[in-house]
């Protein structure tokens, strides 16, 4: 607090806002909830980080009440990884993005259910308009978590940006049934950590007075973009805690780290100058899928590809996006992951042409490797108006976009399955479980969410 106001408590749950001239209470003194929101920079901090929790599980334990106090795992089949672990299943070691049987071998009474991304992209829309009523500056991350910032606001909402927030979580759990963790500060880096230090239902801030203490017994790897081989490199140069940045002469770390080097000294003196971007631009569409048996042979994978470029196809047009280049990915069964990629003369939103593309990018990987997972996808987007024109020399494109247009009506009339291609009922194989992605940070879950 400034000008030596006296501290004040805001209570989450019953929204209340208590000064405290002596003794901080453990609870409020309205309601009896411990949950008080209390920081000497409470009312001055305007950027914020907010995270569903267990974004896929916590929407499965709205629909279904008889799963809350099961331990819970959004996932596919045992060949599969989990897409989201509830809380009760972390307990017993269950992480995001590990090998189903590693899971169910860790908590083998989980319940696990095949993720339904149509419907947490629906739920993940609610909260992202919610977050837009607060403030047009939203910058989304993933399908379930967000930048804001909330400056200037204080006047439109008639609360500082903490209890507005605060109001938020509270309304995000009432009218949608999901609770959201928050994470308050003046910097996006330290608002992103700050909202993953009380989960699930957590509000946690980190003022400019505490930021560079905060940080530096904190291990190296919490900086955005220093993985598990980046952390161990600068180990072995002796940083192992962020602390241990600060003061580096910055042609060491220029040295050690690349150009990245000064960005990892600004952010271990608690200094992040980036700003809260509402547009995040598409990078790519994608669908994969985990095979239930590896498989190695074309005539086995080629009805599988189908079905993935049928699935990107549909998330192109929703997006209204189309790509010019084409990806296949493979993954052999010790787990190596190859991809293969090919542009395109013009870009497309067509089921058909991804295919023809991914077709023959597999006929040449199909040489008695055997592969447990398969994937297409689309990138160097751009919007469906420069898409599928053809030319003087391909009058099959415009004649194969009218097709589609036909066949997606009857779909969007009668539903998926009432028309498809011959090929995709050719199904020697089970898939375990697939996800149609987008390589957006607006696409997917957060997995520590």
């Amino acid at each position: 607090m400034t000008g030596g106001a006296p501290p004040r408590a805001f209570c989450r749950d019953c929204l209340r806002d208590h000064e405290e001239a002596g003794r901080p209470a453990q609870r409020c003194p309205a309601c009896g909830s411990p949950r008080l929101l209390r920081h000497p920079e409470r009312d001055s901090l305007t950027l914020a980080h907010i995270d569903c929790d267990a974004f896929f599980a916590a929407i499965e334990k709205r629909d279904d009440p008889s799963l809350l106090d099961k331990p819970l795992i959004i996932g596919g089949g045992r060949r599969g990884v989990v897409s989201t672990a509830c809380y009760i299943a972390r307990t017993y070691g269950v992480r995001s993005a590990m090998p189903m049987f590693k899971a169910l071998k860790a908590c083998p009474e989980a319940v696990v259910v095949k993720p339904d991304i149509a419907k947490y992209v629906a739920v993940g829309r609610q909260v992202r308009q919610m977050m837009q009523e607060l403030t047009p500056l939203v910058e989304p991350l993933s399908i379930d978590e967000a930048f804001l910032d909330l400056t200037g606001t204080e006047r439109l909402h008639h609360a500082s940006p903490a209890q507005t927030l605060a109001r938020f979580a509270k309304r995000v759990e009432t009218e949608i049934g999901i609770s959201v963790s928050v994470g308050l500060s003046y910097a996006k880096f330290l608002a992103k950590v700050a909202s993953d230090l009380d989960k699930p239902r957590g509000f946690s801030c980190i003022g400019r007075a505490e930021a560079v203490s905060f940080l530096a017994g904190k291990p190296v790897s919490l900086i955005p973009g220093i993985g598990q081989a980046s952390a161990a490199k600068l180990a072995q140069a002796g940083f192992r805690l962020i602390g241990d940045l600060r003061d580096v002469p910055v042609e060491r770390l220029f040295r050690l780290a690349g150009k990245d080097g000064p960005r990892l000294q600004k952010l271990a003196n608690g200094i992040d100058e980036r700003r809260v971007t509402p547009e995040r631009e598409t990078k790519s569409v994608s669908s994969e899928t985990t095979l239930d048996t590896d498989l190695a042979s074309f005539d086995e994978l080629e009805p599988v590809l189908w079905r993935l470029c049928e699935k990107t196809s549909k998330r192109l047009k929703a997006q209204a996006l189309a790509g010019r280049t084409i990806t296949l990915k493979l993954k052999n069964a010790d787990f190596q992951s190859v991809t293969r990629a090919v542009r395109l003369p013009e870009p497309t939103q067509l089921a058909a042409r991804l295919f023809a593309a991914g077709r023959e990018l597999l006929k040449r990987e199909c040489n008695g490797q055997r592969y447990r997972l398969i994937g297409i996808g689309a990138s160097d987007l751009s919007p469906p108006e420069e898409a599928d024109h053809g030319d003087l020399a391909d009058l099959a494109t415009p004649r194969l976009k009218a097709m589609e247009g036909a066949l997606d009506a009857l779909r969007a009339r009668f539903g998926d399955a009432a028309i498809g291609k011959g090929l995709s009922l050719r199904a020697p194989q089970r898939a375990a479980g697939s996800a149609a992605t987008s390589r957006n940070p607006a696409a997917a879950e957060d997995p520590d969410g």
